[in-house]
């Protein structure tokens, strides 16, 4: 096997652990809203603090990778996200709670932005689409992790013994496999990217893209089954059904997706997306029976799926920094997350949510007109 063939694999492999961290997290909230004694408007309110944590530390990351190598980074970061996992589950009370949650949040995007920038030069090294693969991997790490939590959950394991445990295996698997990931240093002559600083313009246009995608994901992914019980009146298994099933597809669709980049470019697979977005939206927004809705979510998660991957791959080719124009990519889709779910809650409360997806029905729209700023602009030697 190739060194960039088993760089390849390995950065996958942290994608998969990466993503095992979030989906053993997810399932375990109701535990830590119970341990930590805290409302649901309180439990809403802390769990903006990992985008908070995030969007205020990723651009650490290029400076770290900078400073120290892309796998040294990586494997610090990985093992700082992994570790974090067991801090939401100790903490007694809010504050602590939202601490734990900045933490893990920091180290999620910090660990997020290098494994991205290395994914980018692994692209860039075999010519041809990966990163829709690699964000793939991160989906079935996701549902991986969950599929534990809730055997877990399910035998009443307490989430801190379930998260320590988790945590030991995930820092141990991460810190191997960054053995073979690209160890990427800077020229002699390149300057430091600086701790912190606004994304550059190139990052916000970008980011715009992979905001108008987040923007969606959060919205289909938090309000779904809301929608499906509130609006038409389903079952909780129906409504929770609208949520597996936009998420699924958003696995399958990044698992299958780079053979699309490979044959369409990036350009045209985002602008066909938007359109696929698009029409989920229409359906959704439209729907009179929970099947219709169903299948329109479905279409989202298919549409959104490639987006936020081939916005990372566009912004690692803008310059000679790939971390860093990352890093502001990130910042821009991060505060998309954050903002997302109060801003539908907020419409629903002032109208309805059927109006709250006619604005992510406009979004997606914008993921068609804008895919122009995907286009490769800069070519790295």
């Amino acid at each position: 096997m190739t060194e960039i063939r088993r760089a390849r694999y390995a950065v996958a492999a942290v994608f998969c652990v990466h993503g095992a961290v979030t989906g053993s997290f997810a399932t375990r909230v109701p535990w830590i809203q119970d341990h930590a004694s805290v409302s649901a408007g309180q439990l809403g309110l802390a769990l903006a603090f990992p985008a908070i944590g995030a969007s205020l530390t990723m651009p650490l990351a290029a400076r770290i990778s900078h400073r120290f190598g892309s796998r040294a980074a990586l494997r610090g970061l990985i093992a700082l996200w992994t570790l974090s996992l067991v801090l939401p589950s100790l903490a007694p009370n809010l504050i602590t709670l939202c601490a734990a949650l900045f933490v893990y949040g920091a180290s999620a995007g910090m660990a997020d932005v290098v494994m991205n920038a290395v994914g980018v030069e692994v692209e860039h090294r075999l010519g041809r689409s990966i990163m829709s693969g690699l964000h793939g991997m991160w989906s079935v790490g996701t549902l991986i992790g969950s599929g534990i939590g809730t055997v877990a959950a399910h035998l009443e394991v307490s989430a801190q013994l379930h998260h320590a445990l988790a945590a030991v295996v995930l820092t141990l698997a991460g810190m191997w496999v960054c053995n073979w990931v690209l160890n990427l240093h800077p020229a002699e002559d390149e300057i430091a990217p600086p701790r912190f600083a606004l994304p550059p313009k190139s990052a916000w246009l970008i980011g715009a893209v992979g905001f108008c995608a987040v923007f969606a994901e959060g919205a289909s992914l938090d309000w779904s089954a809301v929608y499906l019980r509130d609006v038409l009146d389903s079952s909780a298994g129906v409504a929770a059904a609208a949520t597996t099933g936009f998420a699924l597809t958003m696995a399958v669709a990044r698992i299958a997706g780079d053979k699309v980049v490979d044959r369409w470019g990036a350009v045209r697979t985002v602008r066909v997306s938007g359109a696929v977005a698009t029409l989920g939206g229409v359906l959704v927004v439209l729907a009179n029976h929970p099947v219709m809705a169903m299948a329109g979510f479905g279409l989202l998660g298919l549409g959104i799926a490639v987006v936020v991957p081939l916005a990372f791959a566009a912004a690692g080719r803008t310059g000679p920094n790939p971390s860093q124009a990352i890093a502001g990519v990130a910042t821009v889709t991060y505060t998309s997350g954050l903002i997302a779910p109060s801003i539908i809650g907020g419409i629903a409360q002032g109208s309805s949510l059927t109006i709250s997806f006619i604005l992510v029905t406009l979004l997606a729209t914008g993921i068609a007109a804008f895919s122009a700023v995907l286009r490769p602009a800069v070519v790295r030697s």
